[in-house]
């Protein structure tokens, strides 16, 4: 028997996944790590710490293997997007690593705008600036920290450095280029426009490979430490909600991925590079070959529900919380969330906006409260569906993991807000299993990543829309989308009141 890892490199945590040749995961192992938050807005880790709690994690993996470590023939990643690792001439780190999560960087996007020009950045990364990239970091180090800058020969992103550091080959993929605001994202290759513009040397950038192309194997240093064979193949992984969305199976046209954890995402495969959104939502390179994929975010999905349990509900389970849900009707009797409680990202991309209870009045009891939050996490992400629809996009199938899939009534809320069919996958692994799947497919297990899904993955039950429900949904959707105008001049008020 063959196997395969998968590692997924989160903010939190690196989820480790051995899968076997038929789909079944045999094991997973996760290790935390430390967040470094020095400042307001501020949000780094130590790169080091990426690298032993893999290795501590592979290590309790082979304990509890029966078979031998030659058996694992491949390994390949997933990671946080968009996070600067810097590196000299010799690729050592040269300070902690700046997240996706790291806000410093407002100044930054405004100078890329005003330098390469809001249409032009469009045309070549279909991305607009936005402080989670990489790009605004990498002008950052440079303006505030020069004497690093001024050192620094190549900067990769997080699980880069990780396999990196496990092969001695230095390479970033498509689908983590794309997030890094210097990706020419039709012509697959780093712009060198948009790095003369803001004089930044091209070299820095590293070399582009395929995600599920082959790096290497295992350094002999790593093999031993990790207790890996040295002949297990490596190969390059892919961005988070890429290798998300190949664990979910969303690999062709009309299939659509639901994603709500803390933050939520709608994710929808492209074809194509040719369709035009304007920078509403972003625009990458999937880790399928030749494919790309749209993506709207929530900022504050599941962390919502989160926040109102630990204020409302704090001794409570998130299943007591939901228990009643179900008998509320749809539209929660006249009650209106929206979930700004960290401002937004999609279509709204406004730091400064807060979250709204619409229509409150005595009749209403906890449990109506609940359901508009579910709801209004709901109607957030279907304004990403709208905007994909609206460009002539078919979805009528959508996968929902996460959070939001924990729980029947909210499964049937997305599709009655979505009106779309919700499919539940019977064993959710996410973007580890997608990093898997693409070592299995780079080993040539399966002849496409389609044909490795089709034995990887297996669909659960699923929830199609009330006719009723998308009705009472459709004339409320209209009414939320109305709040963000009413309330933004009021919140931007507010900001001088808030400790």
């Amino acid at each position: 028997m063959k196997y395969v890892i998968g590692v997924d490199l989160g903010t939190s945590a690196v989820k480790i996944l051995l899968v076997s040749q038929q789909g079944e995961v045999v094991q997973t192992v996760s290790k935390a790590y430390p967040l470094f938050h020095e400042k307001t807005g501020y949000s780094e880790q130590n790169p080091e710490d990426w690298v032993t709690g893999t290795i501590a994690g592979l290590q309790e993996l082979l304990q509890n293997f029966s078979g031998a470590p030659e058996d694992i023939e491949g390994i390949s990643f997933s990671g946080q997007m968009h996070g600067l690792v810097l590196l000299d001439g010799s690729n050592e780190v040269l300070r902690p690593a700046i997240l996706w999560n790291d806000t410093r960087t407002t100044a930054e996007c405004k100078k890329i705008v005003e330098t390469v020009g809001q249409e032009r950045l469009l045309e070549i990364t279909k991305n607009p600036a936005l402080e989670g990239f990489t790009l605004p970091k990498i002008l950052w180090v440079k303006e505030y920290e020069p004497e690093i800058f001024n050192k620094a020969q190549s900067f990769v992103l997080p699980k880069d450095y990780l396999r990196y550091r496990m092969t001695g080959e230095l390479h970033m993929e498509y689908s983590d280029a794309a997030g890094t605001l210097l990706l020419d994202i039709s012509k697959q290759q780093w712009s060198t426009e948009i790095c003369e513009l803001l004089d930044l040397d091209p070299n820095i950038c590293p070399p582009l490979l395929d995600s599920h192309a082959e790096v290497g194997t295992l350094t002999a240093e790593f093999a031993e430490q990790s207790g890996l064979a040295q002949t297990t193949r490596v190969f390059a992984g892919g961005a988070d909600n890429a290798c998300g969305a190949i664990g979910s199976g969303i690999l062709e046209d009309g299939k659509t991925l639901c994603s709500i954890g803390t933050s939520g995402v709608v994710l929808s495969y492209e074809a194509s590079d040719d369709k035009e959104f304007g920078g509403k939502v972003h625009y990458f390179n999937h880790a399928a070959p030749n494919a790309f994929y749209t993506m709207g975010v929530t900022l504050a999905a599941g962390y919502s529900l989160t926040w109102f349990k630990d204020v409302f509900a704090a001794g409570e389970s998130f299943d007591e919380l939901l228990a009643e849900v179900g008998t509320v009707p749809a539209g929660s009797n006249g009650l209106l969330f929206t979930p700004y409680l960290v401002g937004e990202r999609t279509p709204h991309a406004d730091a400064s906006i807060r979250a709204s209870f619409i229509g409150m009045d005595s009749s209403h009891q906890r449990k109506d409260f609940v359901r508009a939050v579910l709801e209004g996490i709901t109607f957030s992400l279907n304004e990403s569906i709208a905007i994909f629809r609206d460009s002539g996009k078919h979805i009528d199938t959508i996968v929902s993991i996460g959070g939001g899939a924990q729980n029947e009534d909210w499964l049937q809320m997305q599709a009655d807000i979505f009106n779309a069919t919700i499919v539940r996958l019977k064993s959710e692994q996410g973007p580890g299993m997608g990093a898997a799947m693409l070592a299995a497919f780079g080993c040539g297990w399966f002849h496409s990543l389609q044909a490795c899904a089709d034995v990887f993955l297996e669909e659960g039950k699923q929830f199609t829309p009330d006719p009723a429900n998308v009705e009472q949904y459709e004339k409320l959707f209209a009414v939320y989308t109305e709040v963000y105008g009413q309330t933004k001049e009021l919140n931007e008020k507010l900001v001088a009141f808030r400790k």
